[in-house]
């Protein structure tokens, strides 16, 4: 019990340390947003750029503020609140209110204050009692000079029972006024110490972690510190839900002028949320509060295709994160903020259609492992499955649907190119990976080695990637073509930078890399012996990587083991020792030729060449057959030596457990 209050408790200070940095980025926003007239003067000119920048620090610095330098800051900033507070009702009360003859209302017709004239005073004086306790405990002033405060805000409440002169009374409020100020004023001057040494704390900090961890660290603290993607939510929600009363008042006062009927049909929603969406994302900070709203439902979004298709990787967590990014970064390139409202609202569209498809590629790298993971391991679990076949499926008819919508509505140019060109992409995507799972499933339904599999998997995998790296080489040319002769930019210009490189340039790299490593691995399968025949069926074992017995032949190694040709190619994709006694694969020919054939477990087969060889030198062959029982112990000894722990055998020689599984996994890791 004392836990969940603990954690209401930390749960209720998180919430008030994200409501209490809001208005900082409200003020930052206004300011920006402002006119700014360059016509004043010089004076007024440089005073309005020093104000602005003040108000932009103040804000800045209130922003990052640890939470119980927050708190202090708030409570001695309502303090100073309620005394001018105060000291206006004071002085209005004193100067303007005829407390025997006027109704007062407020601005939407309410009455506020009574007319009788000892209940208004009542009213007041406890008004001004609890502003004036509010201010001692918010300042902790010590208890002589608290009732002292009270006692002077309550003065002027006195003058108006005791019915003073209107001048005294007019003296009486100011003078009240000016103590209330000088107490604050020296109580903040006290307080300088404290800013001094706290700002002073700050520094000292920010510089530590600069010199030890580097700028990136120390962002990503600040960051995680203030929680900014929910107080960028939080701004952008609550300005929208003000725009949007706002508009909806707006528009009733309208139409009630107008006569007409204040129901709210589709195309009145329509106007009101198309005017929203371009009031959402007129500026920098707005644009950052969107991109933090899309993060969120982009992350529930994520978590939820996890949870239906059953997988538990965290890297697959990385969408609330990559589609605010890749929004903000679309944002930034093609200037949304600046355009005119109704260009904005276009070019918003045409951005969420690119994310889009980004967020269903992403979805499709969510699948595609537990697609070959299913496939791979031979689950036979329909309900295992079907949530991951039903997934891939959607991604291959929603971007048909998507381009089938946007053909028909629009005409072509390189943003429907761009967003067709991605379509198109992601549904060959699914065509590779649903190939690949059924070549899978077909080999585990047959329960036989299939030895070709590995190559029909590259196959597959290589003519999807070679599609995959010309996509990019148009995508490229479309942007290219988007900056020459549409809207180029500095921003647009370094993405198409990043583009080159990563998805063209390091995908053609990572391509040739992977064929070259198969075509090494096939010339050393190659060169290795072939067992087969009478040989095979001397030696009556298994191969040592997937412990499944030969059925048509073997590939013998320099070191005197055999394994599946289709298993040992896998492991030379990794390192080119053997599996068993890590010694090198592919040695000179004749060193090779004179080796004997032996099994995994020691036992040397016949040599049909054997009569040859005792042809040219009788003495050495009888020697050699005398001492065969000494080498076949040898040999014995030798295996035995080299039969690993399953641990240790994962991380021998360099070794590392994901090379293990590589080899039990049938799947060609390098095509992917």
């Amino acid at each position: 019990m004392a836990s969940a209050h603990a954690r209401i408790g930390q749960q209720a200070l998180a919430v008030l340390d994200v409501a209490l940095r809001v208005p900082c980025i409200f003020i930052i926003d206004a300011i920006f947003n402002s006119y700014y007239d360059p016509g004043s003067g010089w004076a007024g000119a440089t005073g309005k750029v020093l104000l602005r920048f003040l108000g932009i620090m103040v804000s800045s610095v209130v922003l990052v503020l640890s939470q119980r330098a927050l708190f202090r800051f708030y409570m001695l900033f309502l303090a100073v609140l309620l005394g001018v507070v105060a000291i206006l009702i004071n002085y209005y009360a004193t100067l303007h209110i005829d407390f025997y003859s006027a109704y007062y209302k407020a601005a939407l017709g309410f009455r506020l204050l009574p007319r009788n004239g000892p209940t208004l005073w009542l009213g007041m004086a406890v008004v001004q009692l609890m502003f004036g306790i509010g201010y001692v405990v918010l300042l902790n002033v010590q208890s002589v000079f608290a009732a002292l405060v009270v006692l002077d805000i309550m003065i002027p409440i006195w003058g108006l029972i005791i019915e003073l002169p209107m001048d005294v009374r007019q003296l009486v409020a100011i003078a009240s006024g000016l103590v209330l100020a000088v107490n604050t004023a020296v109580y903040l001057t006290l307080k300088l110490k404290w800013f001094y040494y706290s700002c002073r704390y700050v520094f000292l900090l920010v510089r530590h972690m600069y010199r030890i961890y580097g700028v990136q660290l120390l962002v990503e603290d600040t960051w995680k510190r203030i929680r900014f993607p929910d107080v960028l939510r939080v701004f952008w929600l609550t300005r929208m839900t003000a725009q949007a009363i706002i508009l909806v008042y707006v528009v009733k006062m309208v139409r009630n002028e107008s006569g007409e009927q204040t129901y709210l049909t589709w195309d009145l929603f329509w106007d009101l949320l198309s005017n929203l969406i371009i009031s959402g994302c007129d500026s920098t900070l707005t644009v950052l509060g969107m991109s933090a709203v899309i993060s969120s439902i982009a992350h529930y979004l994520g978590l939820s295709i996890l949870a239906f298709i059953g997988s538990t990787e965290e890297e697959d967590k990385r969408l609330g994160f990559v589609a605010p990014v890749l929004f903000f970064i679309l944002a930034l390139q093609t200037g949304l903020s600046g355009l005119d409202p109704e260009e904005r609202l276009v070019r918003l569209s045409r951005n969420m259609c690119l994310l889009l498809t980004a967020i269903l590629h992403f979805i499709h790298g969510m699948t595609d492992p537990v697609l070959m993971s299913l496939s791979a391991s031979h689950v036979s679990s329909v309900r295992r499955h079907l949530p991951v076949l039903l997934v891939s499926i959607c991604l291959f008819v929603l971007p048909i649907v998507l381009s089938y919508a946007l053909w028909h509505h629009y005409a072509l140019n390189t943003w429907l190119f761009a967003v067709t060109a991605f379509c198109v992409e992601l549904c060959l995507k699914v065509i590779v990976s649903l190939t690949v799972y059924t070549l899978f499933m077909v080999d585990g339904y047959y329960n036989v080695l299939w030895e070709k599999l590995d190559d029909y998997v590259y196959y597959v995998r290589s003519t999807g990637n070679v599609i995959e790296f010309i996509f990019g080489v148009i995508m490229f040319g479309n942007g290219a073509y988007t900056m020459m002769f549409e809207s180029g930019s500095k921003i647009r210009a370094c993405m198409m930078c990043l583009h080159a490189y990563f998805n063209i340039y390091l995908q053609a790299k990572n391509g040739w890399k992977t064929f070259i490593n198969r075509r090494t691995a096939v010339k050393k399968i190659n060169s290795l012996p072939e067992v087969k025949g009478s040989q095979l069926r001397d030696i009556e074992d298994v191969c040592a990587i997937c412990y499944q017995e030969f059925a048509t032949s073997a590939r013998l190694t320099p070191c005197h083991h055999y394994f599946h040709a289709l298993c040992l190619r896998k492991w030379l994709y990794i390192q080119d020792t053997c599996p068993m006694c890590h010694q090198k694969v592919y040695i000179e020919e004749e060193a090779r030729d004179s080796a004997p054939f032996s099994n995994n477990n020691g036992y040397v087969a016949p040599n049909e060449n054997a009569g040859e060889f005792a042809e040219g030198a009788g003495a050495e062959a009888a020697a050699a057959a005398a001492g065969e029982p000494e080498l076949e112990n040898e040999l014995l000894e030798d295996n035995d030596s080299i039969e690993y722990d399953e641990d240790e055998w994962g991380t021998q020689n360099g070794g590392t457990p994901v090379e293990e599984d590589y080899i039990n996994d049938d799947t060609d890791s390098s095509g992917e």
